[in-house]
């Protein structure tokens, strides 16, 4: 996976945008104003952070060198990984729908029902 397909898949989930609220060199990706994703897209090694469980959390740092906690974001719920090493493309894509998830999920009813029908 390279920065463009990180951009593509974060902002393919329903109503994503992209937002640079940390300076234009920070990718942030948002739902209903909420971030569920964030990278330097420029950055070398591409890395990604997103939301997790805190246990599934904890089992993906134990399974795979490259996820660590979250930098600079609360380590109970966020991952940072690190791209194109011992994490598999497709598991990256699932972090980052499953991130995008948590935060649909903590959305009002209303938003959240309308977010999942879009899925």
């Amino acid at each position: 996976m390279n920065a463009d397909g990180l951009r593509r898949h974060c902002l393919r989930q329903p109503e994503a945008v992209e937002d640079f609220p940390f300076g234009e060199n920070v990718s942030v990706f948002k739902v209903a104003g909420k971030m569920f994703a964030l990278s330097m897209l420029a950055g070398k090694p591409l890395e990604v952070s997103v939301k997790c469980e805190p246990d599934l959390a904890l089992q993906f740092r134990g399974s795979y060198e490259a996820i660590r906690p979250g930098y600079h974001l609360n380590k109970r719920h966020w991952n940072t990984i690190t791209i194109g090493s011992d994490v598999p493309d497709r598991l990256v894509r699932d972090m980052i729908e499953d991130s995008y998830d948590l935060v649909v999920d903590a959305l009002p009813r209303g938003t959240r029902e309308r977010l999942r029908a879009l899925r």
